[in-house]
This record gives C-alpha cells, sequence and structure tokens, in this order.
C-alpha cells in the first residue's frame, strides 16, 4: 500500500480540495493507494480519506498558518503510516502517474529542487517523499526552540534542506511550478495558454492564480498588476484535477 500525505488547516482550502486530491490519486497510480489527511476539520471529507488530527508542534502565534506547520509530519510515531511516504500539498494537480515517486531513491527524503533558486541545493516542498521515522530531528530540534531555527532559516524548507544531508531531487521534467515553468513570458502569455508537457506529473500552483482560477483564466491581482498577471484559460487543469 502506497502512502499519500496532504494537511488541511483553517479556511485557505476547502475540503473540496481534499476530494480532488483523492479522487486524482485512484486514477494516477496502478497500485493499491491511500491517502492521510492531517486535519483539524474533517467535515465534508470523503471517507474514502484516512483523517488524523495535525500532531501537536510548538509554533508561535504569529506562524499558526504558514508551512511551518507542516514539520508537524516529521514526528514519530506518524498515525499508523510506516516506510516512505508521499507528502503533497492541496494547491497542487497531479497529471501523470505517481508511482515512479516510490520507486525513485527509496529510503531517501526526495523533493522539487526549488523553481527560484536552482543550483543552491534548496528544496521546494510542494511535493516531497521521506521515510517515517527517519529524520525525526526535524521536529524534535525545531520543537524544543522554534525561533532559534525561524530566524536562522526564515522559511521552513530552506530549515528541512539544510538540516538533512540525505537529500535527492526529482526529475526536473516530474515536478513543475505553473507560474515559473508554464506560464509563457510577458507579453505571450496574452496569446499563449500554458501547455502542459507530456512527462508531468506534478503542477504545483504556488501563490496565485489558484487551480479553478487558472483554469478559467483569471488571476486575482489589483488592477494596475493585471498588465503582467494574466493568464488564459487552461483547460488542461480541469480535466486532471477533479
Amino acid at each position: 500500500m502506497q502512502t499519500v500525505i496532504c494537511m488541511k488547516w483553517g479556511t485557505r482550502y476547502g475540503a473540496d480540495y481534499v476530494n480532488r486530491l483523492h479522487s486524482t490519486l485512484q486514477r494516477q497510480t496502478e497500485r493499491p493507494t491511500r491517502l492521510v489527511c492531517f486535519t483539524d476539520d474533517t467535515d465534508g471529507i470523503d471517507p474514502a480519506v484516512q483523517c488524523e488530527p495535525i500532531p501537536d508542534i510548538n509554533l508561535p502565534e504569529t506562524l499558526r498558518s504558514p508551512p511551518w506547520r507542516k514539520l508537524a509530519i516529521w514526528c514519530d510515531p506518524l498515525a499508523d503510516i510506516e516506510g516512505d511516504a508521499l507528502f503533497l500539498d492541496l494547491d497542487l494537480v497531479i497529471t501523470g502517474n505517481i508511482d515512479e515517486m516510490f520507486d525513485y531513491e527509496p529510503g531517501r527524503f526526495v523533493a522539487i529542487e526549488n523553481w527560484t533558486q536552482p543550483g543552491q541545493n534548496i528544496a521546494n516542498t510542494s511535493a516531497f517523499r521521506f521515510p517515517v521515522g527517519k529524520f525525526t530531528h526535524i521536529y524534535t530540534e525545531f520543537d524544543k526552540d522554534p525561533q532559534r531555527w525561524i530566524d536562522q532559516y526564515v522559511i521552513e524548507q530552506v530549515y528541512i534542506s539544510r538540516e538533512i544531508a540525505d537529500m535527492a531531487f526529482w526529475p526536473a521534467a516530474w515536478c513543475v511550478s505553473f507560474k515559473h515553468s508554464l506560464l509563457p513570458a510577458w507579453p505571450l502569455r496574452f496569446f499563449k495558454t500554458p501547455p502542459l508537457p507530456e512527462e508531468t506529473k506534478i503542477v504545483a500552483f504556488t501563490g496565485k492564480p489558484d487551480q479553478d482560477e487558472a483554469a478559467r483564466g483569471e488571476w486575482p491581482a489589483k488592477w494596475y498588476k493585471k498588465l503582467y498577471k494574466h493568464v488564459r484559460p487552461t483547460l488542461w487543469i480541469s480535466e486532471h484535477w477533479k
């Protein structure tokens, strides 16, 4: 059984994001695969999704929502999960079979090389696989003195990248950013629809636009930013994210 993990807290993403992730996983895997959602609100989530409470983590009140909360999944034990687990953010679309992501570099922490910091050995944690129970210091050391690590690294994925020596990156073609990898350069984005490369397995929608907004060709932004924050309706998103 392959295990995929996601997290949902607060109101930024609704239960429909979890449900779409689950249904997409069933289409984009050929092996038995379960989705485990760590959440503070199970209302509306498909009963086929295994829901678990978010593990306790020592966070300053000002950081209750940002990605630092994701460090909770590095604790041990982690529900009933063992072995390699694949973590996926809710702001992404699975567009290809992900079984290979469980076979690639087994037993290691494998992540996306951050699109905006190439060559700096920094992971993007939109999609990563990790051996549950192996790198527990990521959780325990942060939990002891969170402000130390926040002051030192500022960003959660930089902390993980610098504190795990045994790290590998997915093949670049597997995981892409909608904005940084696929969106045509200005002014071509007014005339060309973002393409979907055949090799792509994961498309991440960090920030704005969200998946549904990009599918409709909407990019929420202030009027003066509309000069460059523009996307044409992208129909392949709806074909995969359902």
